[in-house]
């Protein structure tokens, strides 16, 4: 079987066992291979069954890993985990493979704990609500803008969530108005970039009239 067939077909097993979206990202890689990145990778059974763990935030079954990377048996798997966990363990890995549930999945050590409670805390705070990401998508599109264009667009108050996204560092005042009463312009952050992974404002999607 070509490498090209066998990545689809990992890919396929993984939208089986973890799930669209790292279906969607291991079938990208399969069908847009980054040739000069990729020419001097070596793929073993161990690098194929650490890709898979690592992908899934399930645990994958001996027999499931078997299918996907191709190996008659489960005990081939077993093995491939040991050597993986031996190679782990002596460079210090912050990780390891477990057995779970009747599966195999990748964790962190538990003396990460408190570092990684910090990270889960930090994607809690950053998560937003549909009325929120609205707002700061007009903000984003229209800024600098005022608070009343902000409303006129989405047709609802929303003082209260601008000063939401403003404790959440995703919008900053941008100076005053030239109007009657020289209302607060709002526009959006560096922290804003870095949360939707654009590199300025220029990049963000073209969605037409609403630029408007």
């Amino acid at each position: 079987m070509s490498n090209s067939s066998f990545e689809n077909k990992q890919a396929t097993e993984l939208q089986d066992n973890c799930g669209l979206e790292q279906a969607e990202n291991a079938q990208n890689e399969a069908e847009n291979p980054g040739s000069d990145e990729n020419a001097f990778i070596e793929t073993t059974l161990e690098s194929v069954v650490e890709a898979a763990l690592f992908a899934c935030d399930e645990p994958i079954t001996a027999a499931k890993l078997a299918n996907i990377a191709e190996v008659n048996s489960p005990k081939d798997i077993d093995e491939a985990v040991e050597k993986l966990n031996s190679a782990y363990q002596e460079r210090n890995s912050a990780f390891k493979i477990e057995k779970i549930a009747g599966g195999y999945q990748m964790l962190t050590h538990s003396v990460y704990n408190a570092w990684l409670k910090k990270l889960i805390s930090e994607k809690k705070e950053s998560k937003l609500s549909q009325a929120a990401l609205e707002t700061l998508s007009v903000i984003a599109y229209k800024q600098p803008v005022i608070r009343a264009d902000v409303e006129s667009i989405r047709g609802v108050s929303s003082g209260e969530i601008i000063r939401g996204l403003m404790n959440k560092g995703l919008v900053k005042m941008a100076g005053r108005a030239e109007i009657l009463g020289r209302p607060v312009l709002y526009g959006t952050t560096k922290k804003f970039l870095e949360l939707f992974g654009l590199d300025s404002i220029k990049d963000l999607p073209d969605i037409g009239e609403f630029k408007k």
